[in-house]
């Protein structure tokens, strides 16, 4: 099929699990499954300061159709023990994501990936690099990652330090960027991912092996799909694009999939043939970045 299927959605019949909150468990979920009987490799996304995993619907779908299971927490808008809630979801994981997915269906935690977009994939990045979870992740991506509002107002967990390659993190990285991010929506806002605290910053401290995306000419929330109030307040405090969000879903989803087969799975062509021939998305990705050693 080749790369260009990636960027398609996939083959597999999706499941999507609302999993509420309880003693074990900090948060409510929002889980998709496959349905098809199998062992599959697990993706845990956190969304943004003050989003709603179901407003990644859409892109959460797509790559859980190419036979992923993907968890995605409801954090509260106050998340004083972040760490720690991530932790208690991890122990929710190992014990109980079994018992939630489809009958025939079997989570390999073997196989265990993190991702997370704006100040979610901050926290994405500061989970994989803490040795004490109990769950071992293989790979990790930040989707536009946001460490605070400028370099002197960093949000918890700390993770950038401004020394290039500075991360201690022995697992492979991609980093996925909107080129209009950086930009405000008018002389009287800051734009949500200024530079020094955005994604660039993240690629920029990460080690080999390690993948940089930038979608040229999208922003940073034009691959949700907000609802109501924040729907407007979206458009007016974030620079967007103007071409189809359905392209941006497809193509960081077709991203994420290619990354995961290649460091899940072995599967390393559908990454390999995005890096040498990026026009193979249904976006403008430039630059285009793969730093192996």
């Amino acid at each position: 099929m080749g790369a260009s299927s990636i960027f398609e959605i996939g083959n597999e019949t999706i499941n999507t699990i609302n999993v509420k909150s309880s003693s074990s468990l900090p948060c409510s979920l929002l889980v998709f499954s496959p349905t098809t009987k199998g062992s599959y490799p697990v993706l845990l996304f956190f969304h943004g300061f003050m989003l709603q995993p179901s407003w990644y619907k859409s892109l959460l779908q797509h790559i859980s159709s190419h036979r992923y299971i993907i968890v995605a927490p409801q954090f509260p808008l106050i998340n004083l023990q972040e760490m720690k809630n991530v932790r208690k979801i991890a122990e929710w994981l190992i014990n109980n994501l079994k018992s939630v997915v489809p009958e025939k269906v079997q989570p390999d935690l073997e196989k265990v990936a993190i991702s997370g977009h704006s100040k979610g994939g901050n926290t994405a990045f500061a989970v994989a690099f803490d040795s004490s979870m109990p769950l071992k992740f293989s790979a990790l991506l930040g989707i536009e990652p946001v460490a605070g509002t400028s370099t002197s107002c960093l949000c918890p967990p700390y993770v950038l330090e401004y020394i290039p390659r500075i991360f201690n993190q022995s697992i492979p990285v991609a980093v996925l960027g909107a080129g209009l991010s950086n930009q405000s929506t008018c002389c009287l806002l800051q734009s949500v991912a200024p530079n020094g605290v955005n994604h660039a910053e993240f690629f920029n401290e990460s080690k080999p092996p390690c993948y940089y995306f930038m979608a040229k000419d999208y922003g940073h929330a034009d691959m949700l799909e907000a609802e109501g109030i924040m729907a407007i307040l979206i458009r007016i405090l974030m620079k967007s694009g103007k071409g189809s969000k359905d392209s941006m879903i497809r193509a960081v989803g077709g991203i994420v999939v290619a990354f995961l087969k290649a460091y899940l799975e072995g599967q390393i062509d559908d990454l390999n043939d995005i890096v040498k021939s990026p026009n193979l998305a249904p976006i403008t990705l430039d630059p285009v970045i793969s730093i192996k050693d």
